[in-house]
Protein backbone atom coordinates (compact mmCIF):
# COMPACT_ATOMS: atom_id res chain seq x y z
CA UNK A 1 0.00 0.00 0.00
CA UNK A 2 3.16 2.25 1.12
CA UNK A 3 4.48 1.73 -2.18
CA UNK A 4 1.55 2.39 -4.42
CA UNK A 5 0.65 5.45 -2.61
CA UNK A 6 4.39 6.78 -3.48
CA UNK A 7 3.71 5.42 -6.75
CA UNK A 8 0.91 7.64 -7.19
CA UNK A 9 2.68 10.80 -5.75
CA UNK A 10 5.30 10.03 -8.08
CA UNK A 11 3.15 10.12 -11.36
CA UNK A 12 1.64 13.41 -10.09
CA UNK A 13 4.91 14.61 -9.68
CA UNK A 14 5.84 14.03 -12.65
CA UNK A 15 2.76 14.82 -14.85
CA UNK A 16 3.11 18.13 -12.90
CA UNK A 17 6.54 18.80 -13.79
CA UNK A 18 6.11 18.29 -17.69
CA UNK A 19 2.79 20.03 -18.15
CA UNK A 20 4.63 23.17 -16.39
CA UNK A 21 7.59 22.07 -18.55
CA UNK A 22 5.65 22.41 -21.66
CA UNK A 23 3.85 25.81 -20.72
CA UNK A 24 4.79 28.88 -22.34
CA UNK A 25 6.63 31.02 -19.81
CA UNK A 26 4.58 33.54 -18.48
CA UNK A 27 5.53 37.63 -20.10
CA UNK A 28 5.26 40.45 -17.67
CA UNK A 29 6.06 43.07 -20.86
CA UNK A 30 5.03 43.30 -23.88
CA UNK A 31 8.79 42.73 -25.30
CA UNK A 32 8.48 39.01 -23.43
CA UNK A 33 5.61 38.27 -25.01
CA UNK A 34 7.04 39.01 -28.58
CA UNK A 35 9.88 37.57 -27.70
CA UNK A 36 8.46 34.35 -26.68
CA UNK A 37 8.03 33.87 -30.49
CA UNK A 38 11.19 35.56 -31.69
CA UNK A 39 13.27 33.17 -29.71
CA UNK A 40 11.45 30.61 -31.48
CA UNK A 41 11.96 31.94 -34.86
CA UNK A 42 15.78 32.47 -34.32
CA UNK A 43 16.27 28.91 -33.03
CA UNK A 44 14.51 27.51 -35.90
CA UNK A 45 15.83 29.75 -38.35
CA UNK A 46 19.79 29.35 -37.06
CA UNK A 47 19.29 25.62 -36.80
CA UNK A 48 17.56 25.26 -40.44
CA UNK A 49 20.31 27.39 -42.13
CA UNK A 50 23.50 25.23 -39.98
CA UNK A 51 22.39 22.22 -41.20
CA UNK A 52 23.19 22.98 -44.93
CA UNK A 53 26.71 22.14 -45.98
CA UNK A 54 29.01 24.68 -46.77
CA UNK A 55 29.57 23.16 -50.19
CA UNK A 56 25.26 23.22 -50.99
CA UNK A 57 25.32 27.01 -49.93
CA UNK A 58 25.19 28.10 -53.54
CA UNK A 59 22.18 25.42 -54.54
CA UNK A 60 18.96 26.86 -55.58
CA UNK A 61 16.17 24.39 -57.77
CA UNK A 62 15.92 24.42 -61.34
CA UNK A 63 13.18 21.90 -61.90
CA UNK A 64 9.70 23.55 -62.10
CA UNK A 65 8.76 27.23 -60.89
CA UNK A 66 11.93 28.83 -59.83
CA UNK A 67 13.13 31.27 -62.31
CA UNK A 68 15.44 33.68 -60.81
CA UNK A 69 14.99 32.32 -56.95
CA UNK A 70 18.23 33.06 -54.51
CA UNK A 71 20.30 30.31 -53.50
CA UNK A 72 20.04 29.25 -50.08
CA UNK A 73 23.18 31.62 -48.82
CA UNK A 74 21.57 34.92 -50.84
CA UNK A 75 17.94 33.61 -48.95
CA UNK A 76 20.09 33.36 -45.54
CA UNK A 77 21.89 36.70 -46.13
CA UNK A 78 18.63 37.88 -47.36
CA UNK A 79 16.80 37.11 -43.91
CA UNK A 80 19.98 38.95 -41.96
CA UNK A 81 19.61 41.92 -43.85
CA UNK A 82 15.81 41.75 -43.47
CA UNK A 83 15.93 42.13 -39.59
CA UNK A 84 18.63 44.60 -39.49
CA UNK A 85 16.30 46.78 -41.44
CA UNK A 86 13.39 45.88 -39.72
CA UNK A 87 15.44 46.38 -35.98
CA UNK A 88 16.79 49.91 -37.55
CA UNK A 89 13.30 51.19 -38.58
CA UNK A 90 12.37 50.58 -34.62
CA UNK A 91 15.51 51.99 -33.86
CA UNK A 92 15.24 55.07 -35.45
CA UNK A 93 18.28 53.92 -37.94
CA UNK A 94 18.80 54.25 -41.28
CA UNK A 95 17.99 50.69 -42.98
CA UNK A 96 20.63 48.70 -44.77
CA UNK A 97 20.39 49.40 -48.58
CA UNK A 98 19.23 46.41 -51.58
CA UNK A 99 18.40 43.64 -48.62
CA UNK A 100 16.82 42.33 -51.79
CA UNK A 101 20.49 41.41 -52.98
CA UNK A 102 21.69 40.53 -49.36
CA UNK A 103 22.43 43.82 -47.93
CA UNK A 104 25.89 45.74 -47.71
CA UNK A 105 27.31 43.17 -45.71
CA UNK A 106 29.86 41.60 -47.74
CA UNK A 107 29.63 38.11 -46.23
CA UNK A 108 29.95 35.35 -48.73
CA UNK A 109 30.69 32.02 -47.04
CA UNK A 110 28.75 30.21 -44.63
CA UNK A 111 30.77 31.40 -41.73
CA UNK A 112 29.81 34.87 -42.23
CA UNK A 113 26.45 34.37 -43.44
CA UNK A 114 25.94 32.55 -40.18
CA UNK A 115 27.72 35.65 -37.94
CA UNK A 116 26.06 38.10 -40.10
CA UNK A 117 22.31 36.11 -39.49
CA UNK A 118 23.15 35.83 -35.53
CA UNK A 119 24.05 39.51 -35.38
CA UNK A 120 20.74 40.28 -36.85
CA UNK A 121 18.77 38.32 -34.50
CA UNK A 122 20.70 40.82 -32.00
CA UNK A 123 20.16 43.82 -33.13
CA UNK A 124 16.24 42.61 -33.18
CA UNK A 125 16.40 41.27 -29.38
CA UNK A 126 17.50 44.81 -28.89
CA UNK A 127 14.46 46.68 -30.48
CA UNK A 128 12.53 43.90 -29.24
CA UNK A 129 13.69 45.09 -25.66
CA UNK A 130 12.50 48.51 -26.72
CA UNK A 131 9.40 48.36 -27.13
CA UNK A 132 6.59 48.27 -23.90
CA UNK A 133 3.30 49.09 -23.74
CA UNK A 134 3.65 52.80 -23.72
CA UNK A 135 5.37 52.95 -27.35
CA UNK A 136 3.69 49.88 -29.25
CA UNK A 137 1.52 51.62 -31.05
CA UNK A 138 3.48 55.02 -31.47
CA UNK A 139 4.74 55.16 -35.12
CA UNK A 140 7.53 54.94 -36.66
CA UNK A 141 9.10 55.72 -40.00
CA UNK A 142 11.52 54.35 -42.65
CA UNK A 143 10.59 51.51 -44.89
CA UNK A 144 10.13 47.99 -43.86
CA UNK A 145 6.96 46.93 -42.10
CA UNK A 146 4.20 48.86 -40.39
CA UNK A 147 3.77 52.36 -39.24
CA UNK A 148 3.68 51.49 -35.50
CA UNK A 149 6.37 49.70 -33.79
CA UNK A 150 4.10 46.48 -33.39
CA UNK A 151 2.82 46.33 -36.66
CA UNK A 152 6.53 46.66 -37.79
CA UNK A 153 7.28 43.54 -35.12
CA UNK A 154 3.92 41.42 -37.23
CA UNK A 155 6.10 42.07 -40.41
CA UNK A 156 9.44 40.97 -39.02
CA UNK A 157 8.10 37.64 -38.07
CA UNK A 158 5.48 37.00 -41.23
CA UNK A 159 8.68 38.17 -43.46
CA UNK A 160 10.66 35.64 -41.96
CA UNK A 161 8.21 32.40 -42.38
CA UNK A 162 8.26 32.59 -46.43
CA UNK A 163 12.60 32.50 -46.71
CA UNK A 164 12.01 29.92 -44.05
CA UNK A 165 9.38 27.49 -45.99
CA UNK A 166 11.90 28.17 -49.08
CA UNK A 167 15.07 26.49 -47.30
CA UNK A 168 12.96 23.85 -45.83
CA UNK A 169 12.22 22.91 -49.59
CA UNK A 170 16.30 23.25 -50.38
CA UNK A 171 16.78 21.28 -47.55
CA UNK A 172 14.49 18.46 -48.67
CA UNK A 173 15.79 18.40 -52.02
CA UNK A 174 19.43 18.07 -50.87
CA UNK A 175 17.98 15.45 -48.64
CA UNK A 176 18.47 16.88 -45.54
CA UNK A 177 15.47 16.63 -42.98
CA UNK A 178 14.86 19.69 -41.41
CA UNK A 179 15.76 20.45 -37.71
CA UNK A 180 12.28 21.32 -36.89
CA UNK A 181 10.92 18.13 -38.50
CA UNK A 182 13.36 15.62 -36.94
Amino acid sequence: MKNLFLLVISSLILLNVTANAQQPPQSKTVADSINYIWKNIERDFTSLADAMPEDKWAFKPTQGAFTDVRTFGEQVKHVACANFAFAGKLLGEKPPARCDTGGPDPAKTKAEIMKYLKDSFAKMDQAIAGTNDKNMLEPVKGPYGGDNRLSTLNVAVWHISDPYGQLVEYLRMSNIVPPASR
